[in-house]
């Protein structure tokens, strides 16, 4: 079925995966990422935001700063499998928007994520 696409529609990433308190990629994030490329080609008009968030481990800065290199990394691995930079924006947004109140380990791992953002479709 297809689907319309809606700008400021977000999809979690859930097969995106870091190192812990490092923004390098682990290999296992590839597979998701091959998806993005495709996903991408197929809409060659749609630009995105690829947005970084942590939990509320360490502080407000450090995980900004942590948050917003992590969607760097994802940005130039889809650059570097040929998607356009000029179609990708990213943003750190730290512990600002958790998806859960981060009182266990599994609420924590929840809000440690990656999303892409529609912000347009020319």
């Amino acid at each position: 079925m297809l689907q319309k696409l809606n700008i400021g529609e977000l999809v979690r990433l859930n097969n995106i995966f870091f190192e812990h308190n490092k923004a390098a990629l682990k290999e296992s994030s590839i597979t998701e990422l091959n998806k993005i490329v495709q996903f991408m080609d197929k809409h060659p008009l749609l630009s995105i935001e690829l947005g970084g968030h942590t939990d509320n481990s360490g502080s407000k800065s450090y995980n900004l700063s942590l948050s917003e290199r992590r969607a760097q990394s994802v940005k130039e691995t889809l650059v570097l499998r040929g998607v356009n930079p000029n179609r990708i924006q990213i943003k750190g947004y730290g512990m600002t928007r958790p998806l859960n109140d981060n009182l266990t380990a599994y609420d924590r791992a929840q809000n440690r994520r990656t999303e892409l953002k529609i912000i347009s479709i020319e």
